[in-house]
């Protein structure tokens, strides 16, 4: 097979979906393992808070909760937008792949000619 049966119009923009998916793949799946991270491993937060006099143990405690409860939040909306990008991006790259591979295989055993194999 020639360079120039391999990278026709239709096979390079199936190798373009498939690098563009498989790049928001990846980057998904690192986004998915930080929030999970962060939601087993939450930072200490509330750090401006301790030093301030005019707060009462009971309002900082309240503060720290809010607070701890707000970044679990943000871990948790995370954690499903990189999963749902993931269980898009992810089967559109299987799919314009196998594509892909079909269409080799297709060429490779088509004949010099161009002409489709005998049936």
């Amino acid at each position: 097979m020639t360079a120039h049966e391999r990278f026709t119009l239709r096979n390079m923009y199936l190798y373009l979906v498939c690098l563009i998916t498989l790049v928001i793949s990846i980057f998904a799946a690192v986004q998915v393992v930080r929030n999970v991270v962060e939601l087993a491993y939450p930072g200490p937060g509330g750090y401006f808070e301790y030093g301030d006099p005019k707060l009462s143990d009971a309002e900082r405690e309240r503060r720290a909760d809010q607070q701890r409860d707000a970044e679990r939040r943000q871990a948790v909306l995370g954690l499903v937008g990189s999963s749902t990008t993931l269980l898009i991006a992810g089967p559109l790259y299987g799919y314009h792949w196998r594509k892909v591979q079909r269409e080799m295989r297709t060429r490779a055993t088509q004949p010099a000619g161009g002409e489709p194999p005998p049936t």
